[in-house]
């Protein structure tokens, strides 16, 4: 009999995972080019680093950003699937401990809850402010009129800003508290990729 080191299940939790980790990863690293290296006043000189180079050129951080950020938003959506039954049992859980039905948590997994919802919150509005910027565009110098959508372009900026900033934090976090599942499940992942060729190889070979 096969001896599965993991599960199907756990496998593609853990793909999901990776597939958010790398994706965030390249939303995070081009959100903080042009946090430090915003566009405004190029033309006037007020920013001379405008189009400075850091391993890629602005326009290229452009499309990491946009393209990362969509991947993002289409992986956790799939996250969010695999894990609905979990979602709701917990915002079931949650809501029960704050109108005070149970003490259903104690104090590591409330603050692992207040984590997660500083995620999906901070998420939400960046994945929504993005999605805003792909289809509105910017000003381009005043050329590209505001559509005043729920608030101005410039209030959408800023909501896309720091809602990234604040994801990026609690991602980090988040991750800090999972390092040890990470790790575990990721050297079972490539246990199992390694043990499987030399399996089929003995099976082979026995035959």
């Amino acid at each position: 009999m096969e001896h599965r080191t993991v599960s199907d299940q756990t496998r593609n939790n853990w793909l999901l995972d990776i597939g958010l980790m790398i994706s965030a990863a390249v939303v995070a690293a081009s959100s903080l080019y042009f946090l430090y290296l915003p566009s405004g006043g190029y033309r006037g000189g007020r920013n001379p680093a405008h189009n400075l180079q850091i391993l890629f050129s602005r326009s290229t951080w452009d499309d990491l950003h946009t393209w990362g950020g969509a991947a993002m938003i289409v992986i956790a959506l799939a996250h969010l699937l695999v894990h609905w039954k979990w979602a709701l049992s917990m915002a079931r859980r949650i809501w029960r401990e704050l109108t005070g039905q149970c003490a259903c948590m104690n104090g590591r997994s409330r603050f692992n809850v207040a984590i997660d919802l500083a995620v999906a919150a901070s998420f939400l509005l960046a994945a929504l402010s993005g999605v805003y910027f792909l289809f509105i565009g910017g000003s381009r110098g005043g050329a590209n009129p505001d559509p005043m959508i729920l608030f101005s372009r410039t209030t959408w900026d800023i909501i896309h800003t720091w809602s990234g900033v604040v994801l990026i934090i609690a991602a980090v976090v988040h991750f800090v508290i999972h390092w040890r599942w990470v790790v575990k499940v990721t050297h079972k992942v490539f246990r199992a990729v390694i043990q499987s060729p030399l399996q089929m190889s003995s099976g082979a070979s026995g035959e």
